[in-house]
């Protein structure tokens, strides 16, 4: 029997030594938090189902997860360029067959459902990885150019979905990559100043302006951006009710399963997009500041594992991951609070949502790959 049990550890040991356990333990306890909050959130008789099948994805992108991080750097690199291609055809064939309810964002594959572009959260930062490890650094004007076309190709074809919000963050990766690849000072505060420009036509510019670029729909989104009052039970009710609920929850909330935005209907979108207002209502300013700090570990761990990385594959890659996760964490926890237009974002690993979690969970798998194949002494671990 000792024999046994001393076989099961040396076995669970060999199998897990690729995991970044202070890693895993912050991801576990927002897995935690995500489903308690998803069970308050769906009520007394939906709750249960919702938490039973987000468990079931979480297990899935935990195995993924596992998987990705015992797969050697050398491996993946030279993977990197295939798989983003692959990656481009359910890209393309979502555009045509696929569903959803303001264009075409699924592909119904019988047993589940796929979003293609969540995919390439995890395949574009690769290639780009890819690209510029093979190229002198910092980065040059024809290496900024190659970039900007790997980019802007999965970007466009996201936009034509259309799907703004995982547009904007699948060319953040690749821009983040740029950035740690050592982008000159100069085109990253153009760039800023670029944004900082679109931001303000966003505020004060005529509407009509972003007619021939935006659909009804989203102009519809930066009309109740700039006033939400304006249309309080219309386009407007989203935010209104969202800060509502932020504000109620006071220092430390009205308790688990309490809160009456959420439980009266109030917060649509409330397992998904608007998760993190029935986090705020029910468990305050404490409950926000600890989720907050998990998430910043989580960042913070990716950072490190970056800077730790000894070839700039793997600094790029686990960098450009680690800051993608932050823009996540940003663009919701903005638009929930009206500091910016609702553009369907989910909140990481809180938000009811099955290929968003698995492709979030396999990110961060590539960074623990990263972290437990350094190279040493001319070889890898």
């Amino acid at each position: 029997m000792r024999d046994f049990l001393r076989w099961l550890l040396d076995l669970w040991q060999r199998s897990t030594r690729t995991l970044d356990w202070p890693l895993c333990a912050a991801l576990a306890a927002l897995m935690g938090f995500g489903l308690a909050v998803l069970y308050s959130a769906g009520g007394p008789t939906g709750g249960a189902a919702l938490v039973k099948a987000q468990g079931a994805r979480f297990v899935v992108g935990l195995v993924a997860m596992w998987a990705l991080s015992r797969i050697p750097v050398p491996r993946l690199r030279g993977w990197s360029p295939l798989v983003y291609v692959l990656s481009l055809l359910p890209l393309l064939a979502v555009l045509v067959v696929g569903t959803g309810r303001h264009g075409r964002h699924w592909l119904n594959l019988g047993v589940f459902y796929l979003q293609p572009s969540e995919l390439l959260k995890i395949t574009l930062p690769m290639m780009v990885a890819w690209y510029l490890h093979h190229r002198p650094l910092p980065p040059r004007l024809g290496t900024v150019l190659g970039t900007a076309v790997l980019v802007a190709g999965p970007t466009r074809l996201i936009l034509l979905q259309p799907d703004f919000g995982t547009a904007l963050l699948i060319a953040a990766s690749g821009g983040f990559a740029l950035v740690l690849a050592g982008l000159p000072w100069w085109w990253i505060i153009s760039a800023g100043g670029a944004g900082a420009l679109l931001a303000g036509l966003a505020l004060f510019a005529p509407i009509e302006w972003f007619g021939l670029v935006l659909r009804p729909y989203q102009l519809d989104r930066i009309r109740t951006f700039r006033d939400p009052e304006n249309d309080p039970l219309g386009a407007g009710w989203n935010i209104i009710q969202s800060k509502i609920a932020i504000g109620s929850g006071g220092l430390t909330g009205k308790g688990w399963g309490e809160g009456s935005q959420s439980h009266l209907n109030f917060i649509p979108e409330q397992t998904t997009d608007f998760i993190f207002a029935v986090l705020s209502e029910e468990f305050g300013w404490i409950g926000v500041a600890t989720v907050l700090a998990l998430y910043l570990f989580v960042i913070g761990r990716c950072l490190w594992i970056a800077m730790e990385a000894r070839d700039t594959y793997s600094r790029l890659l686990a960098g450009a991951l680690g800051l993608a996760f932050f823009v996540y964490v940003l663009v919701n926890g903005s638009m929930i609070a009206g500091l910016l237009p609702v553009v369907g974002v989910p909140m990481p690993l809180l938000s009811y949502g099955g290929t968003s979690a698995v492709s979030l969970l396999a990110g961060l798998g590539l960074v623990m790959a990263v972290r437990s194949h350094r190279p040493v002494h001319g070889g890898y671990h």
